[in-house]
């Protein structure tokens, strides 16, 4: 099976991407910084390149699954004469979260070298990713969007295209937006609820029942009533998403104070030392508040009057 279709960068949301295409007979080409975690798409039936360079020479469409713009640059070699080499004549596809001024750059860049560009980013996270079901936001030239909207599907269930770049990486912050305010916003509740002695698996079943259910509600909250912080989106990745959404909304003038508490609040989280730990994780910086303002409390208390014996 020839390889024709790239794809660079296989963490925690790229390997079953990946996976997912290979296991659907996408002729595939793989790379990743950690070698080793090219095996398992090696096992699936992909191609391994030797490196970035060499998926690109070998892909006409090459997906990227990166943490950030400099992870991006790198293996592109943009600033470099490589950069040409690696994009022209291919369609550069980045899927993952990025500023929306990044993103509108990179592609200004891109076609200068004589590529074409769509900009894919995905809502979901780990468990989604594996099981085929993301949401894809899709901007850019017709073309492009045209070339790559077909090879999507083992990915993502379903998928919206949202007109020109950044519109699709404008469009992920707003999600990203409503996702972090519900996730801390479910934190709280059920902190609320276990400092009132409530049984938090009733409280699970109260919230699946009624009409605030939702995918994410339900995989939240049975984390936080098992004090089950394995990750799926990590503290770090989300503090980081909240830092481009505060960005763009500055940007534009526009007011977000659930946005702000938010970033206190996952910040407090990461510098507790739990920044690897999944997002349900913010109730631990919850709970350090709630023990502050306990402590403050006690210190202004009145001492109890000593009681007199009968006379």
């Amino acid at each position: 099976m020839g390889a024709d279709i790239g794809f660079i960068g296989l963490g925690v949301m790229g390997r079953p991407m990946a996976l997912n295409l290979a296991r659907a007979g996408t002729g595939l080409v793989v790379w990743n910084r950690t070698a080793a975690k090219c095996e398992p798409l090696r096992a699936a039936g992909a191609e391994v390149a030797a490196s970035p360079a060499d998926v690109c020479r070998r892909a006409r469409v090459v997906f990227l699954m990166l943490a950030d713009g400099p992870a991006i640059d790198a293996v592109l070699g943009r600033g470099t004469p490589a950069f040409a080499a690696n994009v022209a004549g291919r369609v550069i596809v980045h899927m993952g979260t990025t500023s929306p001024g990044y993103s509108r750059g990179l592609e200004t860049d891109v076609r200068a070298a004589g590529g074409r560009y769509a900009e894919v980013p995905v809502s979901g996270s780990r468990g989604p990713a594996e099981e085929g079901r993301l949401v894809a936001l899709l901007a850019g030239d017709p073309a492009a969007v045209a070339a790559v909207r077909p090879l999507i599907g083992p990915m993502c269930h379903a998928s919206f295209e949202c007109g020109p770049v950044p519109n699709a990486m404008l469009m992920k912050l707003s999600v990203n937006l409503f996702l972090i305010t519900m996730v801390t916003g479910l934190a709280e509740a059920f902190h609320f609820a276990r400092r009132h002695g409530l049984d938090e698996r009733r409280l699970r079943e109260v919230l699946d029942a009624g009409p605030m259910a939702s995918t994410v509600s339900r995989a939240k909250s049975q984390k936080l009533a098992a004090r089950d912080f394995g990750v799926q989106a990590s503290i770090v990745n989300v503090l980081d998403n909240n830092r481009l959404v505060a960005e763009a909304a500055g940007d534009a003038g526009i007011a977000s104070p659930l946005l702000d508490v938010c970033h206190a609040l996952y910040g407090e989280t990461l510098a507790l030392g739990h920044g690897e730990e999944d997002m349900a994780a913010v109730v631990r910086a919850i709970e350090s508040r709630t023990a502050a303002e306990r402590a403050v409390t006690r210190r202004r208390s009145p001492p109890p009057r000593p009681t007199r014996g009968p006379r």
